[in-house]
């Protein structure tokens, strides 16, 4: 299929998007493309103007604030997994980044696009809610921060405003004594999270402390497995102490999504198998 027809505009700056978003009505933003177009081609999208931030040199680049990140929304999946900032600060996201898609859309696709988006079966929703991340959106009323707890409302729902960009992305590193690890069952067809588990977390005199856990793909925003954060929190890192946390995953994931390829039920057994392997890399990891 075809999409409808639309008007087109590249724009120079973020004031500039802004205020094209507010003269037009019904239109869209367009980062990498690799969601907005095939919606658009099925008609499950028809905007009646898309805003090009590709130019936008500004949206773009990670940069090392102290023991912080901060990456602009336009940053390609592939320059995340690449960047050496990224793999020193939190390589649990630069994990995450090298596992999307394939390498068109890895450099291609954006990290603002995906998050703007909302799929439950995207990746970086998982990992930011593990990594306490900060978003900051440009919009009629100014900047504002956005925590990411808060962002994910619904399907394909966030808490971005009508006329607001979502332009940084701010996430907290991890040092020595600390670990973190992202593992998914990947679709086969789409490579996207059929379910997802990131987890970080350090191991300080034998016991684990700042347990944090969070599961995607199972509902449509993810979660943090509290239950199973304060099941491991404290407790010596051993085999025993693993299962007895990753048995609790499933009392986070509350009426779980089902299609032809994975049920709700499925999805859940799913969240507390990958929560075992996760918490073990990451647990190995804080101890190298």
């Amino acid at each position: 299929m075809y999409s409808g027809e639309f008007d087109y505009y590249r724009a120079k700056n973020v004031a500039e998007a802004a205020a094209l978003l507010r003269k037009h009505k019904n239109s869209k933003l367009l980062a990498g493309g690799h969601s907005l177009l095939p919606a658009m081609r099925l008609r499950l999208a028809s905007p009646s103007a898309l805003v090009d931030i590709g130019g936008i040199r500004a949206l773009s680049g990670i940069k090392a604030r102290g023991k912080s990140l901060e990456i602009g929304s336009m940053t390609t999946h592939g320059e995340i997994a690449a960047s050496q900032a990224v793999r020193k600060a939190c390589p649990v996201l630069a994990e995450a980044a090298a596992e999307i898609g394939d390498a068109q859309v890895r450099n291609r696709g954006t990290i603002g696009g995906s998050l703007a988006h909302a799929d439950p079966g995207a990746d970086y929703p998982t990992v930011l809610l593990a990594l306490g991340a900060t978003l900051t959106a440009v919009g009629p009323k100014g900047k504002r921060e956005i925590a990411v707890q808060k962002f994910f409302l619904d399907l394909f729902t966030t808490a971005l405003k009508a006329g607001e960009i979502l332009t940084t992305i701010r996430v907290s590193g991890y040092g020595a004594g600390a670990g973190g690890s992202y593992v998914k069952h990947r679709h086969p067809a789409s490579s996207f999270a059929v379910v997802g588990v990131a987890a970080v977390l350090a191991v300080e005199e034998g016991k684990c402390g700042d347990v944090r856990i969070a599961v995607g793909g199972a509902t449509s925003n993810p979660v943090r497995a509290t239950a199973a954060e304060q099941a491991l929190d404290g407790r010596r890192p051993d085999a025993s102490s693993i299962a007895a946390a990753a048995a609790r995953v499933a009392e986070a994931i509350v009426d779980p999504m089902g299609d032809l390829y994975a049920s709700g039920e499925y999805r859940t057994h799913l969240a507390t198998v990958l929560a075992k392997r996760a918490l073990t890399t990451a647990i190995a990891r804080a101890r190298e």
